[in-house]
């Protein structure tokens, strides 16, 4: 179900993605990642993250990227940097929301960091102990 609140449209979605940027641009772990990727110009890589962000909270379909692929290749992402990435999407959701609406952004990044994790970090590398075979 989209989120209805008269306060959260495409431009407070904006407001929220360039806010938590400015935080990861600045964090010591994952600035230097992101600006390993995205060099330069900044305004289209913030664009996309708001129709992401607009497709997850509105449902308004506004992403049609691959975000398991695009994160894949990032040799240099462990699995820890989640944590920090959820703590500064927390903080800025907390900041910018009312509560309720800080609630549903953070539940949705927590899946999303899940899924993304899971994706990156999950092997079926060795049989599990005890199993039958």
């Amino acid at each position: 179900m989209p989120l209805v609140h008269p306060s959260v449209d495409r431009a407070f979605i904006g407001v929220l993605v360039r806010d938590f940027y400015g935080r990861v641009r600045a964090d010591a772990r994952l600035g230097p990642i992101f600006a390993g990727e995205i060099r330069g110009d900044w305004e289209p890589h913030l664009e996309k993250m708001t129709d992401f962000w607009c497709s997850v909270i509105l449902k308004n379909g506004a992403y049609s990227g691959r975000p398991v692929p695009a994160h894949l290749k990032l040799k240099q992402v462990r699995e820890e940097d989640f944590d920090i990435w959820l703590g500064h999407f927390r903080r800025t959701a907390e900041a910018l929301c009312p509560p309720e609406v800080a609630a549903v952004f953070i539940d949705r990044a927590e899946r999303i960091a899940r899924s993304l994790k899971l994706a990156m970090f999950f092997r079926l590398d060795r049989p599990i102990s005890g199993a039958a075979g």
